[in-house]
């Protein structure tokens, strides 16, 4: 697995240390994880960006806000996830794929948290199922 810290490893630690909250990003294949400290970031495609790699590619991530508390994962579904085409079948899919890959991700970086879905990310379960 490869981890990026963002700015570097040195301020990574001191803001985990701090238990300020990280911006995350896991690849869908769980082989790539990039965390910094929120207001290095300020947001995940900006840390796409700032760590070298196209901030088109945030389509490729599960996204998250992480401190010593818990996970929120910024709960959103591309269509182009899954070669599933029923919409509820791909949610589904990607939302027990992303409670797969998400802890072990986590765990890479020192975080063994739990993981929330803010509400307002909770219109895919409406989508589920309805």
């Amino acid at each position: 697995m490869t981890i990026i810290k963002y700015p570097d490893e040195r301020e990574f630690e001191k803001a985990v240390n701090a238990d300020e909250p990280l911006l995350v990003l896991v690849s869908y294949d769980g082989e790539t994880v990039i965390a910094s400290q929120i207001d290095e970031a300020v947001e995940h495609h900006i840390l796409l960006r700032r760590v070298g790699l196209p901030d088109t590619d945030i389509d490729k991530y599960f996204r998250l806000v992480v401190d010593h508390e818990g996970a929120d994962w910024t709960f959103v579904c591309p269509s182009d996830s899954s070669p599933v085409t029923r919409k509820e079948k791909r949610i589904e899919e990607y939302f027990k794929d992303g409670m797969r890959i998400i802890p072990e991700g986590l765990k890479a970086i020192g975080y063994d948290v739990p993981i929330n879905i803010p509400k307002r990310y909770r219109r895919h379960f409406d989508i589920m199922n309805g």
